[in-house]
């Protein structure tokens, strides 16, 4: 008598995972971790160890007093890897891409899959942020009165709120790197010129009317109005639009 095995769940789910064409692309990002998931917190580490060195140094030859270190709340070290994260943007759309076609993906479920990944990433970072900042206030900077996470607009409204612009900023980036490499991918050298130009004619134009208008004051206060969250909501609604125009780049764009 034949046995007849039922496939496990673990292996249903696998098949089932490689055949869905968006999780394929999340899995060929993932083929080097690193990149998205180890190589940022190495710049957060540095910037916690180099913060840490500053806090010792200046407490323990007299220079400040134990407690908090003043002006530390207006260290950038939370957002180092914000720099990065753009050059992860790039090499997520000009490495991956033409592999990603040449394994029969198509257009739309690359830059779909290659979203998927940049939510990922944003979410993992965010938690991880939120939480670091809270941890930080708990032991009052580390024991050092020193502020790495605790810092600009973190640890003023709660763990939310860190985690949400922190998702936010992350995202933004992301996709401010991918969609600016589809635009080259497409046009090359001139349409990133012809980007880079019109982009600037955009900011000065913009510059120039909140000037003219003497609408700087309003604008200030709007943006006071709707506090950090409302800021970083304006943020995600720009993201959402970088991440279409990327789209709809990609889908011409060529691998030659």
């Amino acid at each position: 008598m034949t046995t007849v095995t039922a496939p496990s769940m673990s292996a249903t789910s696998t098949s089932s995972a490689n055949r869905n064409p968006i999780w394929r692309t999340v899995r060929l990002h993932a083929v080097n971790p690193s990149v998205f998931f180890g190589i940022p917190w190495l710049i957060v580490g540095a910037a916690w160890a180099l913060s840490m060195v500053i806090g010792i140094i200046l407490h323990g030859s007299g220079v400040v007093p134990a407690g908090d270190i003043p002006g530390m709340r207006y260290s950038w070290a939370v957002l180092s890897p914000q720099w990065y994260l753009i050059v992860v943007g790039v090499q997520a759309i000009g490495l991956t891409f033409p592999f990603a076609l040449g394994f029969g993906s198509t257009r739309r479920d690359f830059w779909l899959g290659t979203s998927t990944m940049f939510v990922l990433v944003s979410t993992e970072m965010a938690v991880a942020i939120a939480t670091l900042v809270q941890i930080e206030k708990a032991t009052n900077g580390w024991g050092f009165g020193v502020h790495v996470f605790d810092a600009l607009w973190y640890g003023q409204a709660g763990w939310m709120q860190d985690f949400y612009t922190t998702f936010v900023l992350q995202l933004f980036v992301l996709f401010v790197g991918a969609t600016a490499t589809t635009i080259y991918m497409r046009w090359r050298i001139p349409g990133m010129l012809v980007f880079a130009a019109s982009a600037i004619v955009l900011v000065v134009a913009l510059i120039a009317l909140l000037t003219f208008t003497g609408s700087w004051a309003p604008v200030s206060a709007w943006f006071m109005s709707i506090g950090i969250a409302g800021a970083f909501t304006v943020l995600l609604g720009l993201t959402v639009v970088w991440a279409i125009v990327g789209y709809l780049v990609i889908r011409r764009a060529t691998t030659r």
